[in-house]
């Protein structure tokens, strides 16, 4: 039997659906990874807005090959062992960006790999900034459909929603509400204990 004390730390990889320099996602994905530092959670926070990648098109594929910014996301994946993504609500479903990010990497299959590996053996967490009442509730809806039944990843059932996020941060770039920075924390070590589980 494994001793549990032995099982690798968890590391965990936070991204926003978003390119945006002051979406509110970005923020929140930027304090998870800041929350997990200081629980002593390894953690990196990535912007997309550093791996821009053109829409998928398979006939660009099959001429030009998979980008290497998807290769590069794909890589920064298999190094972290949970995902937090936080992603913007756009008219009831999840951002473009997102998708074609999420698409991008589902074609990569290096040489050993089984169908979407990446996917399938990380655990994944989301969460939503939004300014409505509701939090992003609708997109993550969506985003869950895509991770669980097209890709086949395991999502946690809990999730973290910031309803009215243009007022909900100080100015250290917390949450001024401490039930929902604790809440978010929660939902963090959630993930952390179950990405530790599954690659223990």
């Amino acid at each position: 039997m494994t001793d549990p004390a032995a099982r690798p730390d968890p590391r965990l990889l936070f991204f926003a659906g978003s390119a945006r320099q002051n979406s509110f996602n970005k923020r929140l994905a930027r304090l998870g990874a800041a929350i997990a530092e200081a629980n002593s959670i390894p953690s990196t926070f990535a912007d997309l807005a550093d791996y821009p990648m053109p829409l998928y098109n398979g006939d660009l594929e099959a001429a030009e090959g998979q980008p290497e910014n998807a290769h590069k996301l794909k890589n920064l994946m298999k190094a972290h062992t949970g995902v937090f993504i936080l992603s913007p609500e756009y008219n009831a479903s999840f951002t473009p960006l997102l998708k074609n990010t999420l698409d991008w990497i589902s074609h990569i299959r290096d040489e050993g790999e089984a169908p979407m590996e990446v996917y399938r053996t990380r655990v994944f967490a989301l969460g939503s900034a939004s300014n409505g009442g509701t939090g992003g509730l609708r997109g993550l809806s969506q985003l869950r459909l895509v991770l669980e039944l097209g890709i086949g990843a395991l999502v946690l059932p809990d999730q973290f929603l910031l309803p009215r996020a243009a007022d909900a941060y100080d100015e250290h770039g917390h949450l001024k509400n401490k039930d929902q920075q604790e809440q978010l924390k929660r939902v963090i070590q959630k993930l952390a204990r179950a990405a530790r589980v599954l690659h223990g």
